[in-house]
């Protein structure tokens, strides 16, 4: 008896998808995977894959489609924030079988499904991925997980451990603090990384993150990758890792060193809530 196919709805929450991204993506996904995007991905308004109202409607749509096991959204790129009010209260049962990955900006997304409970959850590489230098290897990466061929070899080391991780763009979870949006890390190690933010942007963002409630709440943090870093005018005179250091010590949060996540080919996943040692 032939296994069906494990079938992958994409969706863009923020920026357009080239058709020739979904080209590149489908061909090396071949046999392993059916690839279905949706045709919003490919709109455009403004800055905008679609009006907030069309983006939201795919979301809600795929999400709720029994068909499909997963959804992998297509990129990052501002705009996902903008559907956190219009989606999620469509979300019905066969949006919690599903598995949802992604990084970057879909981490508001990513918030609001761990909050509720809807899936499985879990920060990786995306289809736009692919136009990195040695993108193929994320985009096969992200679908060994989606497909459960290779559903821990991809996997961030540190969070194969019997533990609650979480992960998120430094910038994102500093937007998310304090609102009715913010992710439950509690007893969570939480993962964090960024990409193209000063060191001092990164500073003054570690230290909101490190001060509020919600991520004081952790066991600890880890430090992703946070290159390519602006050359500002006066050095800082701190690396990343210092900083996270700096503010965790200041906040009383043990920080964890670093960890294997970033905006490049090489980002790993990290699956949000519980880790169970294998049976």
């Amino acid at each position: 008896m032939t296994q069906r196919k494990t079938r992958i709805g994409i969706v863009a929450p923020g920026r357009a998808l080239d058709q020739s991204i979904a080209a590149r993506v489908t061909a090396v996904a071949g046999n392993s995977a059916e690839l279905v995007f949706h045709p919003q991905c490919f709109l455009s308004h403004g800055h905008f894959a679609g009006p907030d109202g069309a983006r939201a409607d795919a979301f809600a749509k795929f999400a709720n489609d029994p068909s499909l096991d997963a959804i992998w959204f297509a990129r990052g790129g501002y705009g996902a924030c903008r559907l956190l009010d219009l989606a999620f209260e469509r979300l019905g049962e066969a949006a919690r079988a599903k598995t949802y990955l992604g990084y970057s900006d879909t981490g508001f997304l990513l918030a609001q499904l761990a909050k509720r409970g809807i899936g499985r959850v879990a920060h990786g590489p995306m289809p736009a991925d692919i136009l990195r230098e040695g993108g193929e290897a994320a985009v096969r990466r992200a679908i060994g997980f989606l497909t459960g061929a290779d559903s821990e070899a991809g996997v961030e080391p540190s969070t194969r451990a019997p533990g609650k991780y979480a992960a998120f763009n430094i910038s994102v979870l500093a937007s998310l603090t304090g609102t009715v949006h913010a992710p439950d890390l509690a007893g969570h190690t939480l993962l964090i990384e960024d990409v193209g933010e000063y060191h001092y942007r990164l500073d003054r963002l570690i230290f909101i993150l490190t001060n509020s409630e919600t991520v004081r709440s952790v066991v600890g943090i880890r430090l992703g990758r946070c290159g390519p870093i602006p050359v500002n005018d006066v050095d800082f005179g701190m690396t990343e890792a210092e900083i996270a250091a700096y503010w965790c010590q200041k906040n009383g949060i043990p920080y964890l060193g670093r960890a294997d996540i970033g905006h490049d080919a090489e980002n790993k996943i990290v699956v949000f809530g519980d880790r169970r040692p294998s049976a």
